[in-house]
């Protein structure tokens, strides 16, 4: 269960987001929210998924796990460099480039604030975490 808290944290930042976003526009935010929401949750859902190769492969694959370093211990779902950053660029391009896909809306300045947003929620609360005992 524990392991799962930091990815769970990530998928309600990124729900709120969309919801700040939607109410921003004076649309309805549980009606259109799906809508909204999946580009972002699978470009969230493939940055954790480059995030743990990342890991596995700083840890040194096979050479790590002989050696008593299993790459998924050493996996920090918390640390702001790299899995923050990963997960936090690979949700903001994959979420734009889907929503490209999808016929949705990608406005530079709508780019600029998501990029901001999701900084904020995805990276400060890891940088949060971090600094507190």
């Amino acid at each position: 269960m524990k392991r799962s808290v930091p990815f769970l944290v990530d998928a309600v930042l990124v729900i709120v987001f969309c919801a700040i976003g939607r109410r921003s526009h004076d649309e309805a935010v549980l009606a259109g929210m799906l809508r909204t929401v999946w580009p972002f949750g699978v470009g969230l859902l493939l940055g954790w998924v480059i995030a743990a190769a990342v890991a596995a492969r700083r840890a040194g694959g096979d050479a790590a796990r002989r050696a008593g370093g299993d790459a998924a211990q050493r996996f920090d779902a918390r640390a702001v460099w790299p899995t923050g950053v990963i997960v936090w660029l690979s949700t903001l391009i994959g979420g734009m480039l889907l929503r490209v896909v999808s016929g949705q809306g990608t406005a530079l300045s709508f780019i600029i604030v998501a990029a901001t947003a999701l900084a904020v929620f995805l990276l400060g609360w890891r940088a949060a975490a971090k600094a507190l005992p």
